[in-house]
């Protein structure tokens, strides 16, 4: 499998991207544009369900959106003008076609498939219950668990049976249904995950990400509000609000990771959020050096804005190669670490006798900021700093994002300093939380009532984790069949 990312294993994964559109001529190639756009969310697999009018028709596959829907014989078979789609990267469930998105099911009031990112921290406990009553489970996704509440609810609509299962679940859930009668989006009522709506001519259109609606020529219309749902049906919108109101906690990480840059995330630029982060980080943690370097690419954006408030210069000091997915040389610890120079390798005459800094959005395990710094050192320079555009992570995510446990964060394992000399970096600082705050304009976090999900950050959850605290975490995460580790 191809992956976006380099250094693919000390990375935070990304959930997952869902694109629908209803209402539209081919709608299904459509969604596969959208989803392209998204595939920084989700490398593993992809899938498009999609309705002519009569029948729902369904392509699943592992890898990458193009590769496998990219040929004539498949989006023939996806006939219709309503489609929903996914990409995916596991967070609950194993790595196999079964788990693969828009899961689809034939109930009582007709075909229904969903689309689903983030993730249920109660589906361990409801998959239980529901296993008593009889269901029969085709996957180990916490996502068939809302398909089988739907089934199984006593309310009479659709639109009812829907709502019921939601109100039974916990989490963080953004959420494209298509039936037979139309599309449903929606979001947890913190809103922790994103989702948009978008207008093509008549068609409506739902995307995790507004660069989705970049991409297919769509115009931006609005996000959809935490705790919304909305219904496109004969090309109308609805608005319902099922939930009682309470103050959102969008995800932190969308800022300072998940979303690509050029999106818009509750009206803020992302690429503009990274910059203020990296002339916050610039303000607190300044070192006298010659270079600035980011760590390709996520460190970018960070970079410049860290470059600009310290007046050193910004250079790109690690050239990535985009033509590498994983490293295809296997055997021995020395030829795959020469693997490694495949992906990254350093601008040797730029370096060599500077004293840089780095700038990387996070620090999960360690590995690949040890590996960055080594290249540096090999590369001749005199200094290496290290500066990271986000607090450091020292707690899981429970939302739908696949962080180890916290044995295996190397925050929650070490102080900055012996994570410094881990990483053998002359020095090593974060940003702080405030400072992350106020590059989002706001003065402070309120830890009274958090502006943010930082849980990852601050070990704040903002919902209940009954799976979390009735099994340990342990059992938590022995539903993530083959995590990277």
């Amino acid at each position: 499998m191809l992956t976006t990312h380099p250094f693919d294993d000390d990375k935070l994964r990304e959930e997952c991207g869902v694109f629908g559109i209803h209402g539209a001529e081919s709608a299904a190639a459509v969604v596969a544009l959208g989803l392209h756009a998204l595939q920084h969310r989700g490398q593993e697999a992809a899938g498009i369900t999609a309705f002519d009018g009569k029948e729902f028709h369904t392509h699943r596959a592992m890898g990458h959106v193009a590769g496998n829907f990219d040929r004539d014989d498949i989006m023939r078979q996806l006939a219709g003008a309503s489609a929903v789609g996914h990409v995916r990267y596991s967070t609950t469930g194993e790595t196999a076609l079964r788990n693969v998105q828009p899961l689809y099911a034939d109930l009582s009031t007709g075909g229904f498939a969903v689309a689903h990112n983030g993730n249920i921290s109660n589906a361990t406990a409801l998959k239980k219950i529901l296993v008593r009553r009889g269901s029969i489970f085709q996957s180990t996704s916490d996502t068939e668990v809302i398909i089988h509440l739907v089934a199984t609810s006593n309310y009479r609509t659709l639109l009812d049976r829907f709502i019921d299962a939601l109100k039974q679940v916990e989490g963080a859930y953004s959420l494209i249904c298509l039936t037979a009668e139309g599309m449903i989006g929606c979001r947890d009522p913190l809103g922790i995950r994103p989702l948009v709506i978008g207008k093509l001519n008549d068609a409506y259109i739902f995307a995790s990400e507004t660069v989705a609606l970049d991409v297919v020529g769509a115009d931006f219309v609005r996000s959809v509000e935490p705790g919304e749902l909305v219904i496109v049906r004969d090309g109308q919108l609805t608005s319902h609000h099922p939930f009682a109101q309470r103050p959102a906690r969008p995800c932190i990480f969308e800022y300072v990771y998940f979303s690509r840059p050029d999106s818009i995330v509750d009206g803020t630029s992302v690429y503009s959020v990274r910059k203020a982060i990296g002339a916050e980080l610039a303000r607190e943690n300044g070192v006298e050096a010659d270079l600035v370097i980011p760590v390709p690419d996520s460190g970018t954006p960070a970079a410049i804005g860290y470059a600009q408030e310290s007046g050193i210069p910004f250079e790109l000091g690690i050239i990535r190669s985009h033509y590498v997915g994983r490293t295809f040389i296997q055997p021995g610890d020395k030829v795959r670490h020469l693997g490694v120079k495949l992906k990254h390798n350093a601008n040797r005459a730029l370096i060599a006798g500077k004293r840089i800094v780095l700038i990387d959005d996070s620090i999960v395990r360690g590995t690949t900021s040890l590996k960055i710094v080594q290249m540096m050192r090999d590369a001749g320079a005199a200094e290496v700093h290290m500066r990271i555009a986000s607090p450091p992570t020292q707690h899981s995510c429970f939302y739908g994002v696949d962080t180890p446990e916290r044995a295996k964060l190397l925050a929650a394992q070490m102080t900055v300093g012996q994570m410094a000399n881990f990483i053998n970096a002359d020095s090593l600082a974060f940003l702080t939380i405030d400072g992350l705050y106020r590059a989002l304009g706001e003065a402070e976090r309120s830890d009274r009532t958090p502006q943010y999900c930082d849980a990852c950050f601050t070990g704040d959850y903002p919902t209940t984790l009954t799976d979390f605290d009735e099994h340990g975490l342990e059992d938590q995460f022995s539903l993530l069949a083959e995590r990277v580790v």
